[in-house]
């Protein structure tokens, strides 16, 4: 049974408090449109802040993960979790950090065939594993990301976004939150010189 009508309709961006809107100003000024799931969550400001808090401190930070690699464990995680939104505006960040039109594709389908190193399967197995079966995670898990140069605290990483964004597939599939369009061109073909 397919929702035709959006359950929780996105608020307009005026009527959001002053912190959320200008976030969402900014983020429209840097992209060229605000993606949904700034306004989606705009309707519950703490939860908001909370949620954009968390996502800046695992995605933001620098530590082991490059951007490019955490933008993997998302798009993989996602396609697992069946989250359009997120396979589809994470695979547009992925395709852009990752400079290849083909990866994000690629994850979503079956990151073990990706163009993908031994040391990024290593982390998509470890963060796939977070994702579907935590309770299985165990010291041979960890001894695997070992051998490919990851630290315990990578393995935090790995796991902390996997989980993060397990929440965010979740409310992203219950809220019926769709795909901006503009995300399904980005990092496709090279920019066009201004």
């Amino acid at each position: 049974m397919t929702q035709t009508q959006d359950r929780y309709p996105m608020p307009e961006i005026d009527g959001l408090p002053d912190d959320i809107r200008e976030q969402i100003l900014g983020v429209q000024e840097k992209a060229g449109f605000v993606p949904n799931v700034f306004l989606k969550l705009a309707r519950r400001p703490d939860e908001f802040r909370a949620f954009f808090a968390y996502h800046d401190a695992l995605m933001l930070r620098e530590n082991g993960l490059s951007k490019g690699e955490k933008e993997m464990i998302v798009v993989a995680t996602s396609a697992i979790n069946e989250c359009l939104y997120c396979v589809v505006a994470h695979g547009a960040i992925l395709r852009i950090y990752e400079k290849n039109p083909r990866i994000a594709d690629q994850l979503a389908t079956n990151y073990r065939k990706a163009e993908i190193t031994p040391r990024q399967r290593a982390m998509l197995d470890f963060a796939c594993k977070v994702a579907t079966h935590s309770a299985a995670v165990g010291d041979e898990d960890f001894a695997a990301l070992a051998q490919h140069g990851f630290s315990d605290e990578d393995a935090w990483d790995i796991g902390a976004i996997a989980a993060f964004f397990a929440l965010s597939n979740r409310m992203a599939n219950l809220s019926t939150m769709l795909p901006n369009h503009e995300f399904y061109a980005m990092g496709r073909l090279p920019r066009e010189k201004r």
